[in-house]
């Protein structure tokens, strides 16, 4: 194996390990919320805090790495998740269990967006969409085993293993990073954009804080002060970033269309799934009466979809371009998510093995498109912070999607009965799915890139 190979399989186990975390830990969240006697909004926050110790280290991990090195950094971050997702596992009360969710969100998120960097700085133009393809290809493995896996070990075993079983998948990683990587320290170690990494966290927190508030305590006046203050926080970064020479965010990056596109319709795909995934996995099991195993076969089909889908679209992506990609794949997602509103009982299992299906194929498409389309017009340092945008991105739309979704089933359930509260989530969720599609017609059909000058 060559060595930029090692390189992209070592990011790869990353990813890997991100995608179980939010894959099985989500079919163990409604045992979660029954052990600790929590609400579905609540729960969410075991993949928020997860979610923000990652938003909150990205920006940190580069220059970390020029301050000690990306050997160092990798094998540390895997030995710190190691440790604390066991803490996670051992955990005795709520507030427990989130801390230290924070904590292996914070050690996990140093590894991935150097990984993908310096995965992405070994395989240029063309060869992108190819690592790309198999980045996503092979991550798949872990959305496709690890609910069915994580539905066995709730049933037999507790959530508890569920987190104690990424221990092993951690330590290798660890170990592949100490003997395989061989990159120098760099001789740049610019500061790091602490104050901007404070008010981003803040915009982010207090924007998830203002969705759980409304869907948990139904209050419209304490929803809109977070609000505020997000909206504060977020005047405030954008005044911080014209004056700071190196911002953590730079947001001259997001004028390029191939990115800001591919960030609004991960919002939409995947961010608007990761919801739906959790809303159904709770309808399934507590509503439906289905075994979290059987609950996590049904993400098989999806896995499989998509992994079909990724490999094809991959293939094609050169020559049907990134347009009719994305159009094909909003359609087909949110068609699929349209099917789980006729799902009425536990006999309806035809229709939820095609929606998962089609909602597979859609998400692949889509998410293998967008890893693709955003970081294409980039490379040097630029790769670096836009790489650094689109790891908070994929990340924080997964809490977004989560916390959103929970909101609108909270609001539904307050004056329908809950299989119309479930069905109606479902529809609005299909529709938000498709909102990407009103930029998407308006593109000419000419490629659409945009280089961003040297003086941002």
């Amino acid at each position: 194996m060559t060595y930029r190979y090692r390189i992209a399989s070592i990011f790869l186990l990353g990813f890997f390990i991100d995608c179980i975390n939010i894959f099985m830990s989500a079919i163990a969240l409604p045992a979660i919320a029954d052990d600790m006697q929590i609400s579905i909004v609540s729960v969410t926050w075991v993949s928020n805090s997860y979610i923000l110790g990652l938003t909150l280290i990205i920006p940190l991990s580069h220059w970390l790495s020029q301050r000690f090195g990306i050997k160092a950094l990798m094998v540390t971050s895997m030995l710190m998740f190691s440790l604390s997702v066991a803490l996670v596992g051992y955990s005795h009360s709520f507030i427990e269990l989130i801390f230290w969710r924070f904590i292996q969100g914070v050690s996990g998120g140093l590894l991935i967006p150097i990984g993908q960097a310096l995965t992405f700085q070994y395989f240029q133009g063309h060869e992108r969409s190819k690592i790309s393809t198999l980045i996503m290809a092979i991550a798949l493995i872990a959305p496709a085993i690890s609910p069915t896996l994580g539905g066995f070990i709730v049933d037999v075993v507790s959530w508890r293993w569920v987190f104690y079983s990424n221990i092993p998948f951690s330590l290798i990683t660890a170990f592949l990073a100490f003997i395989w990587v061989k990159e120098p320290l760099p001789k740049e170690n610019a500061i790091p954009d602490i104050k901007g990494i404070i008010l981003i966290s803040l915009i982010i927190v207090s924007g998830l804080f203002a969705l759980s508030a409304y869907g948990e305590y139904h209050s419209i006046l304490l929803a809109l002060v977070i609000a505020v203050l997000s909206t504060i926080f977020a005047v405030l970064y954008y005044y911080h970033y014209r004056r700071h020479s190196s911002p953590v965010i730079n947001l001259a990056l997001l004028k390029n269309r191939n990115l800001s596109l591919s960030i609004f319709i991960y919002y939409c795909i995947p961010g608007v799934f990761t919801g739906v995934n959790i809303l159904a996995i709770f309808y399934l099991q507590q509503y439906l009466k289905f075994t979290g195993q059987g609950t996590g076969i049904f993400m098989l089909l999806y896995a499989l979809g998509a992994f079909i889908s990724m490999i094809i679209s991959g293939a094609l992506y050169n020559k049907l371009g990134m347009k009719r990609l994305f159009i094909i794949a909003l359609l087909l997602h949110s068609i699929g998510i349209s099917l789980l509103t006729f799902v009425n009982s536990n006999t309806d299992i035809p229709l939820l093995i095609i929606a998962y299906l089609i909602i597979g194929v859609g998400g692949g498409i889509g998410a293998n498109t967008a890893q693709t389309t955003a970081l294409y017009d980039f490379s040097a340092k630029k790769l670096v912070q836009a790489s650094v945008i689109w790891n908070i991105n994929r990340q924080v739309v997964f809490s977004v999607g989560a916390t959103m979704v929970a909101m609108l089933f909270n609001i539904f359930s307050l004056f329908c009965l809950p299989q119309t509260a479930y069905s109606m989530t479902f529809l609005i969720c299909a529709l938000i799915g498709i909102l990407p599609l009103t930029l998407l017609l308006t593109l000419k059909k000419k490629v659409i890139t945009q280089e961003i000058q040297d003086e941002f």
